[in-house]
């Protein structure tokens, strides 16, 4: 018995590790199908896999950061063959979402999200912060090994930091809901969020695809996601308008058309990471308030029962 267990805690390991390297290549393959060549350099406007990382090392801890390397080689071998230089890389891809993991613990982020400063940390000290190594070293390598020359250096940090910081902010909330989300039981809820997602489909298509400058209807679709159902409802509506965002850009169609590939990058990342700050933002403040009145509710009603209880003939409390 004791050497079954003994095999079993190590192989359970080695099981998450895996999934965990299979999870980030599958995200991998999926975010460089709308890459785009910058300088020479392939970089993606949402790099999925970094918010899988964090996501990962959020619900299983730090042992499982072997699986992010692994998952960072084989998307490497997609791209071209893997090299020693590639390492700088690698490091980098595995540094950062560690680095992001390790500073969310020291403010005590709570991965439910139901106070701003949660949300807070994970835009700033979870995405903006963190994904500056791997941005840096990734392009410090390429620049090392003669595949971007050094006038490129800065388009291509910048569009590498931002598709890393975006992945956080889209994907890592997105997953963190899902864990405990359930479809409402309640037929009008059930029917709310129905329409909320066949009226997201269809106005993000429309705001991406047309010519005209509608790109501002997203917004209200955000707000009603975030106020009526939190990270359940904006998480969900952050990727969607991302993900079509980015495949409209690719196509250069609708808004996206006739921008040189610095102006369609611009815009596209302005808009993607105003979407998820506002969905996450917006959710974790209704959230916290939520919660705040709430108490404040149970609190009346305590107080209620002590009164009835003090009161010449009263009942004792419940217990």
């Amino acid at each position: 018995m004791v050497r079954t267990e003994g095999w079993r805690r190590p192989a359970e390991l080695l099981l998450l590790i895996l999934a965990v390297a299979v999870a980030y290549y599958i995200g991998g393959r999926i975010g460089l199908r709308q890459s785009v060549t910058v300088d020479g350099a392939e970089v993606t406007p949402l790099w999925l896999p970094t918010g899988i990382a964090l996501a990962a090392l959020l619900w299983l801890g730090l042992r499982v950061w072997p699986g992010i390397s692994l998952g960072t080689y084989f998307a490497i071998e997609r791209i071209s063959e893997f090299d020693l230089t590639d390492l700088g890389i690698l490091a980098g891809n595995t540094v950062a979402p560690v680095c992001a993991y390790l500073m969310l613990r020291r403010v005590d982020y709570r991965t439910q999200m139901d106070r701003l400063r949660d949300a807070l940390a994970l835009v700033f000290l979870g995405g903006l912060l963190p994904m500056l190594i791997s941005a840096t070293a990734g392009t410090w390598t390429l620049v090392l090994t003669g595949d971007l020359p050094r006038g490129g250096f800065w388009p291509v940090w910048a569009a590498w930091w931002v598709g890393d910081a975006m992945g956080v902010l889209v994907v890592t909330p997105l997953l963190l809901v899902l864990r405990r989300a359930r479809l409402p039981r309640d037929d009008y809820r059930l029917a709310e969020v129905s329409a909320l997602a066949v009226t997201s489909v269809i106005v993000t298509l429309v705001a991406t695809r047309s010519h005209l400058s509608v790109l501002f209807l997203v917004f209200p679709l955000l707000i009603w996601a975030a106020v009526r159902f939190q990270f359940a409802g904006s998480a969900p509506c952050a990727l969607l308008i991302s993900v079509l965002a980015i495949s409209a850009a690719h196509d250069q169609a609708g808004p996206f058309v006739d921008y040189s590939l610095f102006e369609l990058m611009v815009n596209l990342q302005a808009l993607n990471g105003a979407a998820a700050l506002t969905g996450l933002l917006l959710s974790a403040l209704v959230t916290e308030q939520n919660n705040v009145r709430l108490r404040i509710e149970q609190v009346c009603e305590d107080l209620a029962e002590l009164v009835e209880h003090l009161a010449p003939g009263g009942r004792p409390p419940e217990r």
